[in-house]
């Protein structure tokens, strides 16, 4: 396959065949952000593309999931996809699912009739990276949407019958506004009822904004068990159904994972189990103090 600098994509597309549809992020200014640095956004021609999936079917003889990447796909205009998703329809008649990061612009940039259309090619999920519900704190980290064109997104993605999978980041405001992330961001999952959630714990990665403002002392990360009194309240106030929830990507402190809400008690008890070993690693600290 033909890549172009570094490649990512979300933990369950692990095993999928890959291919990028365009290089790097359309914002790519988020402040926590060291993803797609190398890379100035581009959407590359559909010909490639389809040159490039032709390559996969030629070296794959089954392909379970396709991910379309890089970041923001789904910014490709609508036409265009469905030429693309129609290739993949032919060529890849096994294939369950294709899945597509979208920012919130590039999804409210589509109708709804198109986004059904992108959905009966074979369009499964769609990745969104919320990381907070609070308003200020997307502000702070320069998302580069509202709220409320977040909410509008999500809920136009689930509309669409396409399965949506939220990204939140635990620790994304700081000591200061933890409390408001838990809220906020339960609110926000309350309000689209997403098929997924993803649970990310902050890391600040090194030459990034947020990175100068931790080293400045203008950003106090959370302690793992500042994180996990986060994550608790955050799930406490989560109403929604039929949502699975994560937390064990590599960033966590504790793995969790359960259906909400029917798993609402299972997950809080991973919590606690994860809280009283944070209280242990206190006290035993404070002794060899």
């Amino acid at each position: 396959m033909r890549y172009e600098g570094s490649l990512y994509r979300p933990p369950s597309e692990a095993y999928s065949l890959i291919v990028q549809a365009t290089i790097g992020c359309t914002h790519n200014k988020c402040t926590f952000c060291s993803m797609y640095k190398d890379k100035r956004f581009r959407v590359r021609s559909t010909d490639e593309i389809i040159e490039d999936f032709q390559i996969g079917r030629e070296r794959y003889k089954y392909v379970k999931r396709i991910f379309i990447a890089d970041g923001d796909a789904l910014a490709i205009k609508a036409e265009e996809l469905i030429k693309i998703l129609s290739f993949i329809k032919e060529k890849f008649p096994e294939c369950e699912r294709v899945g597509i990061y979208g920012s919130p612009k590039a999804i409210l940039s589509k109708n709804n009739q198109e986004l059904e259309k992108l959905r009966s090619l074979g369009l499964g999920i769609i990745y969104l990276g919320v990381e907070s519900g609070s308003e200020k704190i997307l502000k702070a980290i320069n998302k580069g949407v509202t709220r409320e064109e977040m909410v509008k997104a999500g809920k136009k993605v689930v509309e669409a019958g396409i399965e949506l999978s939220i990204t939140l980041i635990s620790g994304i405001g700081g000591k200061i506004d933890s409390y408001e992330h838990a809220i906020e961001s339960a609110k926000i999952i309350n309000e689209i009822n997403p098929n997924y959630v993803g649970l990310l714990t902050l890391i600040v990665e090194e030459g990034t904004p947020l990175y100068e403002d931790v080293q400045n002392g203008e950003f106090d990360l959370l302690s793992p068990k500042e994180v996990l009194l986060e994550t608790k309240k955050m799930v406490e106030n989560l109403n929604v159904e039929n949502c699975v929830f994560r937390s064990n990507h590599a960033s966590n402190y504790v793995a969790l994972k359960g259906t909400l809400s029917q798993d609402k008690d299972l997950i809080l008890s991973q919590i606690e189990e994860g809280l009283q070993i944070a209280n242990l690693e206190e006290k035993d600290l404070f002794r060899r103090l």
